[in-house]
């Protein structure tokens, strides 16, 4: 483990140097300096990388001995990079059955160490070399699963910066293979984020090494499109940028291009003179396959000038290429190397499904010996248990003797309290009833007199005093009515106290019928007494889900709290100075299944001495003859009893209260 940790820091530290354009002398040196396994392998991998793309001969030499090295020390993670770079320098010879087999084999290397970025980085290799090999189709599904490595790779490792190197390489593969199939959109789409990622900030080795590359693609692109002085733009600085980094391939790519394009708007002197570049850069490099693109090229473009001689020349060169890249063994070898990976996936694939069909069969069998188990332990568990039934059979004969007690026993306690509950309400009835009875009784006592006055100074002929009698006993009626009334409204108050609503439950929108219902009690209210004002605000919740309840019942409740609050504000307002707004506020939500009313005031709010009292029948704060004491009490029953919710005060004297209700939505 600590010489791979060793190798892999050697490798940076070369690819480095590599990025800083060493030249060739200085990685030789370094060769010829190495004393051990290690630094030796990491120098030939270097040179072969180095000379892959100008030299590919000696590259195939360097890793193939850094391949021995590797084979020799059993560096099973280092295999698969030398192998790696023999099928690179392979492809860029043109020999694309070496190169495929040799991918393949880094491939099965990779995967038995798990190397996902190393995975992705052949697949991405084996897709470019089917498309140097003009097989487009066969490139894409490697491309696509070297992307779809890096993008989970990524995705679980916030800082990878092999990923989204490599990332690049596959975009630029994309983009070539969709212009080769002359999808132009999803190639120019690929080609730009290549160029994106190399532009990116510490991607420098990258310029250098692709940025010729994506600028020749980019190129042919324009050139699709029709425009002709940005594709020769690109061209030159492919060829800028080729020449700079020793990449022969591209190199005359960006020449052949640029001869096509002259070719294509009829300046056939400078198209034959890059053709013939084209090919001089690619026979140097011994790249066959740059050398049938150009060869053919040029044999069309002599043809056409009728020039035979060199036509036939070209013909001969391009005719030597072919065979020697699409031979028809080669292209057999091609396809059983393609054949030969498709099974070998399969194999896994079934090896794969064999191993779940054993996890199945396993959890079988296990499943079984539980199911045995618990066989077991139920039977015993019977026997126990029908031992525990008699015990159990004579325990609950004792209970339901010792239950028939209870009952009664709470019979009693519920008739003792009904009593007690009767009573505090009757004392409740006198004590509110007695005083309008009191003014009755006073006042017919009083007119009775009156009326014996009355009939004396009729008889004495004192019409004058008997007139100002008349209006005192008219007086005193109107007070017997006013107070007969006032006693007639608490029985009436008493009795919807103690009546069982009977109206139907309808599914209902709180924030309608609490604003229907806020309007109706301060225009109530205001029709009572002009004078009174006050700044009505809502907050209503838009969201606010529809409850199901009984609306005739809940707008009393709510009728009680809006009167209440406007009392509070009113009489505040009777004391405080003139910076005080009387202010009530009415708002909506929902809040753990059920749906909140809160009705807030500013105004004189309750003492702690009596706020446990307010729900009580009976109990008011307000003077005598202005409440019955029962509109909390009767809103407490409509909202907790027959509704199944709760009803909260919460209140500070002088400063204001607030009454919070709560209704299941369901």
């Amino acid at each position: 483990m600590k010489k791979t940790f060793i190798l892999i820091l050697l490798l940076f530290s070369f690819f480095t140097a590599n990025a800083q354009h060493k030249k060739s002398d200085t990685l030789l040196v370094a060769l010829q300096k190495a004393n051990t396994d290690t630094s030796k392998y990491v120098a030939l991998i270097i040179l072969s990388r180095h000379y892959y793309l100008s030299y590919p001969d000696s590259a195939i030499i360097f890793a193939q001995r850094g391949y021995e090295i590797t084979v020799k020390n059993n560096w099973i993670n280092a295999q698969a990079f030398a192998l790696k770079r023999l099928a690179d320098a392979y492809g860029n010879l043109g020999d694309y059955v070496k190169s495929v087999q040799y991918y393949f084999k880094a491939l099965r290397a990779s995967e038995s160490i798990n190397d996902v970025i190393e995975e992705a980085s052949i697949n991405n290799n084996i897709g470019s070399t089917y498309i140097q090999n003009q097989d487009y189709k066969k490139a894409l599904p490697y491309l696509y699963t070297s992307k779809r490595q890096l993008f989970n790779y990524s995705s679980s490792h916030r800082s990878a910066p092999r990923a989204l190197r490599l990332e690049c390489f596959v975009y630029l593969n994309l983009g070539e293979n969709y212009l080769s199939l002359k999808q132009i959109d999803s190639a120019a789409h690929y080609l730009d984020l290549a160029y994106e990622h190399v532009e990116a900030p510490g991607h420098k080795e990258l310029i250098d090494e692709l940025m010729g590359n994506i600028q020749l693609d980019q190129g042919k692109v324009a050139a699709l499109r029709g425009n002709k002085n940005e594709a020769l733009g690109h061209f030159r600085e492919a060829v800028i940028y080729c020449t700079a980094s020793g990449d022969v391939t591209n190199l005359s790519e960006a020449y052949l291009s640029t001869a096509q394009l002259y070719h294509q708007y009829k300046k056939q002197d400078s198209a034959e003179y890059f053709a013939r570049k084209a090919i001089e850069v690619a026979g140097a490099g011994k790249f066959e396959q740059s050398v049938l693109n150009a060869g053919k090229v040029l044999y069309q473009y002599y043809d056409e000038d009728h020039n035979l001689p060199e036509a036939y020349k070209y013909y001969k060169i391009t005719t030597e290429a072919k065979d020697s890249l699409y031979s028809q063994d080669k292209v057999k070898q091609l396809l059983t190397l393609d054949f030969d990976e498709k099974q070998h996936q399969a194999d896994i694939a079934a090896a794969q499904k064999q191993y779940r069909a054993n996890v199945r069969m396993y959890a079988l069998i296990a499943i079984l010996i539980v199911f045995l188990l618990l066989v077991v332990i139920f039977w015993r568990n019977s026997n126990q248990r029908k031992k525990a039934n008699q015990l159990l059979q004579q325990q609950k004969e004792e209970i339901q003797t010792t239950l028939g007690e209870l009952k009664t026993t709470q019979a009693q306690l519920v008739q003792s309290a009904k009593m007690a509950s009767l009573g505090e309400l009757t004392a409740g009835i006198a004590h509110e009833i007695q005083n309008p009875l009191n003014f009755v009784n006073n006042f017919s006592e009083v007119t009775a007199e009156l009326t014996g006055e009355l009939k004396e100074e009729l008889k004495n002929g004192n019409t004058k005093e008997a007139i100002a009698i008349a209006d005192d006993i008219e007086q005193n009626a109107q007070k017997i009515r006013h107070h007969g009334k006032r006693a007639d409204f608490i029985v009436k108050g008493m009795l919807e106290h103690s009546r069982t609503s009977t109206g139907e439950r309808q599914v209902t929108n709180i924030n309608v019928l609490a604003e229907e219902f806020l309007k109706l009690s301060y225009h109530g209210l205001r029709a009572k007494d002009k004078n009174f004002n006050a700044e009505l605000v809502t907050h209503f919740d838009s969201n606010l889900p529809k409850v199901n309840i009984v609306q005739q019942d809940i707008g009393r409740v709510l009728i009680n709290l809006f009167g209440n609050a406007f009392y509070a504000v009113n009489q505040k307002a009777k004391t405080a100075g003139g910076d005080y707004n009387p202010t009530v506020e009415v708002s909506t939500s929902q809040q753990n299944g059920s749906v909140v009313i809160s009705v807030k005031d500013n105004g004189t709010g309750i003492s702690d001495a009596i706020k446990d009292k307010i729900m009580q029948p009976f109990f008011t704060t307000k003077p005598t003859g202005e409440g019955t004491g029962l509109g909390l009490s009767l809103s407490y029953d409509i909202v907790v009893k027959g509704h199944g919710g709760s009803i909260e005060a919460d209140s500070k004297e002088n400063i204001g209260s607030e009454f919070i209700i709560k209704l299941p939505t369901t």
